[in-house]
């Protein structure tokens, strides 16, 4: 059952994790010290939304996934994933959600593909006429027609990846956690899961929360990201403030009727002509209308485009910096379409 997307499917609430390490300083001696891989963290996600969860190594965004399926307990605070405590109801739990750990397959190794989406089928008791109908439509989504009788342990990784995300969404779950789904996979792959996670959140209204590192994932895929860094959370809203909060630059792309020397431009910078195209870089916190203007103004116009900046460096700039920015309030939108930015 899917959820209405007024309702709150995910909720973590000052959620501390602790990791206790002891190392030896001595012959009989050992030092202990703790690690808070996770630390007052909070947020809510509401059905329907496909959420990026971003961080860089260590920052703690497996063991936010890991303690949301109940693999690991909070040592602090709370948290509730489809009303359920994940620890202590894990078994209720698993028949509602779904999981897929990047390259740790759930698929049965020795068996053909379609047998381990039977031994699914029958360990979360799927109604036969609904396994048919759900099996097929994804055979299609994600083109496992070629390979889906051959063993998996045959199966390139893109093949199996395809087979985790079709065995995560065969039950039909409220919610899925995707931590770094397409790693390693190639352009294809990665297009035909891509594909299928927008489709499915927008027609089926799945809740899906996705850790990659991929950036190309977060634009294609998701309207909100969360950003954690040692274990506290940085960021909360979309790809276009995540842009502005952090800075950078945006760039305008001139198109003039004629080979012109480099424009003058007060606020922007031309960083490269090639013929009657010139490039001009600016602030991304600033608004591209008076740039556009003055050229317009100024030299024969005909055409231009603004590019954002790049997501990569975005997130890098924001891995880097030595104090994260006040996180704004959680978006609630379950739209997975984000729209081109407009001209400001």
């Amino acid at each position: 059952m899917i959820l209405s997307s007024d309702a709150s499917v995910i909720d973590v609430s000052e959620v501390t994790r602790t990791f206790v390490l002891r190392r030896r300083t001595g012959w009989m001696r050992r030092e202990r010290s703790d690690v808070h891989a996770v630390r007052d963290l909070s947020f809510s996600v509401r059905a329907g939304e496909m959420v990026g969860y971003l961080g860089p190594n260590g920052a703690g965004k497996s063991t936010t996934i890991k303690m949301l399926v109940g693999i690991l307990t909070p040592s602090a605070g709370r948290m509730r994933v489809a009303g359920l405590d994940p620890s202590r109801q894990r078994l209720r739990l698993a028949r509602r959600i779904g999981v897929v750990f990047g390259q740790r397959s759930a698929l049965w190794s020795d068996l053909p593909l379609r047998d381990s989406f039977d031994l699914i089928q029958r360990i979360y008791r799927i109604p036969p006429a609904r396994y048919r109908r759900n099996l097929d439509e994804f055979i299609e989504l994600l083109d496992l027609a070629s390979f889906i009788d051959t063993p998996v342990r045959q199966l390139s990784l893109g093949q199996r990846m395809r087979g985790s995300v079709t065995a995560a969404f065969l039950p039909e779950p409220e919610i899925v956690y995707l931590d770094e789904p397409t790693i390693g996979l190639d352009v294809v792959s990665k297009a035909a899961v891509r594909s299928f996670l927008a489709r499915t959140n927008r027609e089926s209204g799945t809740t899906i929360l996705l850790t990659t590192h991929d950036m190309t994932d977060v634009e294609q895929l998701c309207r909100r990201v969360m950003v954690i860094d040692h274990g506290r959370l940085g960021f909360d809203g979309t790809l276009d403030e995540l842009r502005t909060r952090i800075g950078g630059v945006r760039t305008l792309r001139v198109d003039l009727a004629e080979p012109h020397p480099p424009m003058t431009i007060e606020g922007a910078q031309v960083v490269r002509v090639d013929g009657a195209r010139q490039w001009l870089e600016f602030s991304s916190q600033d608004s591209a209308a008076p740039l556009v203007s003055a050229v317009a103004a100024r030299y024969p116009l005909v055409d231009l485009a603004v590019g954002e900046p790049a997501i990569e460096d975005v997130v890098a700039r924001l891995y880097t910096t030595d104090r994260l920015p006040a996180v704004p309030p959680s978006r609630t939108d379950p739209d997975p379409a984000h729209p081109p930015s407009p001209v400001r």
